[in-house]
């Protein structure tokens, strides 16, 4: 697999990250350890997890397949702060006290006493911006941290995060497909003007992209569990619809997968580094694994762009 410099960094990571937050939920420790298996003999460096996914039980699970199932060394470990669920409710707090608490708790659960990036997960607005970066900068340098970044921030937030931090940032998160191209309005001309790398979330539009929703809603996907539909539901009308059936239409003329499609494009927009994939199963990591991952034609890029321009 592909290996790609993030953003002005150093920091090098595979083309596809390996994403965690079904883990400890959807996706049981046998399931994991044989998807993780799968990706590093895939070529796949780098998995991301967070504190807030399962309550830290990704983490814990993850940290517990380092050095059985694979060494701490072959992999790039990213993880986020700042947020926390309980109950089903979301709480942000960014503050100073919170961040560096939650890193110290991450690290405990992966069994690591540094992580090579480290992300504030979301902005918020009730701390000041320079002590969620403080936070940021402790990690780096007292080594719990190699690298550091912001995720789900927008466009001026993240120009404004880059600018006054007086440390590099090297990467923000965001969810982006051919079903979500909001960042391209004003995210990704940021952070490519600050020098960060974008990590795509949700690459696959939640599921969409795949095209296995085209004629009914399988019994064991997301949208067919009442507390899980809602991530997936609104990428089911009917616009997100019309993107999938082109992508589809492209992805058989080409003689490839609509995955392959979708996830190719991706990697060729301007500032990405690396696309997020969240399998939840091992057969799911192996048809992404599968994906030539080249270029597409520049003339089906570019009617794939024409269909889902946002509205």
């Amino acid at each position: 697999m592909q290996q790609r410099y993030v953003g002005n960094s150093g920091l090098r990571v595979s083309a596809l990250s390996l994403g965690t937050m079904s883990w400890a939920g959807e996706t049981d420790e046998q399931d994991a350890t044989e998807i993780l298996r799968t990706f590093v003999e895939g070529g796949g460096k780098l998995v991301d997890t967070a504190a807030s996914y399962a309550e830290g039980r990704a983490e814990a699970m993850l940290g517990s397949l380092l050095g059985d199932v694979v060494s701490r060394t072959e992999l790039c470990i990213s993880t986020k702060a700042g947020v926390s669920t309980s109950d089903g409710r979301r709480t942000v707090d960014t503050s100073r006290n919170a961040m560096l608490t939650g890193l110290d708790a991450s690290l405990a659960r992966l069994g690591t006493d540094y992580v090579d990036l480290w992300f504030a997960q979301a902005w918020d607005g009730n701390v000041p911006l320079d002590e969620t970066l403080s936070a940021l900068e402790f990690a780096l340098r007292s080594g719990r941290a190699r690298y550091v970044g912001i995720s789900n921030f927008n466009g001026w937030q993240s120009a404004k995060a880059a600018a006054v931090a007086g440390f590099p940032l090297v990467a923000a998160q965001a969810e982006y497909s051919l079903l979500h191209r909001n960042p391209e309005a004003e995210l990704i001309p940021a952070v490519e003007d600050a020098g960060l790398g974008l990590m795509a979330w949700a690459p696959l539009g939640r599921g969409v992209l795949t095209g296995k929703y085209r004629s009914s809603i399988p019994a064991d996907s997301r949208a067919s569990r009442n507390e899980l539909a809602p991530y997936v539901e609104a990428y089911l009308a009917a616009q997100p619809s019309s993107v999938v059936e082109a992508v589809a239409m492209a992805a058989k003329g080409l003689g490839r997968t609509p995955l392959d499609v979708s996830l190719s494009w991706l990697l060729a927009q301007h500032g990405v580094a690396t696309a997020i994939v969240g399998p939840r199963t091992p057969v799911q990591a192996k048809e992404i694994l599968a994906a030539q991952l080249t270029r597409l034609p520049p003339e089906i890029a570019r009617a794939l762009e024409d269909v889902s321009l946002p509205a």
